[in-house]
């Protein structure tokens, strides 16, 4: 882990590019980080417990919580509203822990806006073929959920340029490598400047 203390580290990417897999992963290598668990209006998934991967809540206690400042961004993604908590992400920094925050691009530009010292990952798939894949493979979503999910998908990776890296998650234990480099201040491999890594972008979306 890096040793500035305090630092926020947030995450987005694609349904089906195994972003939240990937993040989990790293926390549970490093329980030192702190997770941010977001809000949602959506229900849970099967697999899924209240406060754990999200606190699910309706949309009046949503919007009371949003018109009380409460959200240090929001969105509407999927017919659904996300949003992190202010306090929360607030409380953990000024503990000097680092944070991991799980959101979508437009949650994370309006975090960069409001806290321009944290670090962005966008988290790519190998290929749109294998987003496809995974999405199908969940059996969770009707047939046409998966084709809206994968009609933006295109849109979402559209926005990579805008984080500091990109991590490609191909291989797990490849991509939690990289990640951990990130948070070491070592991630100059997955740093959206490497041109490497451009041109790998651009053969996964051309």
């Amino acid at each position: 882990m890096s040793n500035q203390a305090g630092k926020l580290f947030v995450f987005a990417a694609p349904s089906g590019a195994g972003k939240t897999t990937l993040v989990h992963a790293v926390v549970r290598k490093h329980p030192e980080l702190r997770f941010s668990v977001s809000y949602t209006t959506r229900e849970p998934r099967r697999n899924e417990a209240n406060g754990v991967d999200y606190f699910f809540v309706n949309e009046e206690e949503f919007m009371r919580l949003r018109n009380q400042g409460e959200m240090l961004e929001f969105a509407q993604v999927f017919d659904y509203f996300y949003a992190t908590s202010r306090s929360q992400v607030e409380n953990h920094l000024a503990d000097n822990r680092n944070v991991v925050l799980e959101i979508d691009w437009q949650g994370a530009r309006q975090v960069r806006e409001s806290m321009p010292d944290c670090v962005t990952i966008f988290i790519m798939p190998p290929s749109l073929t294998e987003l496809e894949r995974r999405l199908r493979s969940r059996r969770t979503d009707k047939t046409a959920v998966i084709e809206r999910r994968l009609r933006d998908a295109r849109s979402d990776i559209s926005h990579w340029d805008e984080f500091d890296h990109v991590i490609i998650n191909d291989d797990l234990d490849e991509a939690v490598a990289a990640l951990e480099a990130v948070f070491r201040g070592e991630g100059e491999a997955s740093s959206t400047d490497n041109p490497e890594l451009r041109q790998a972008i651009s053969d996964i979306i051309d």
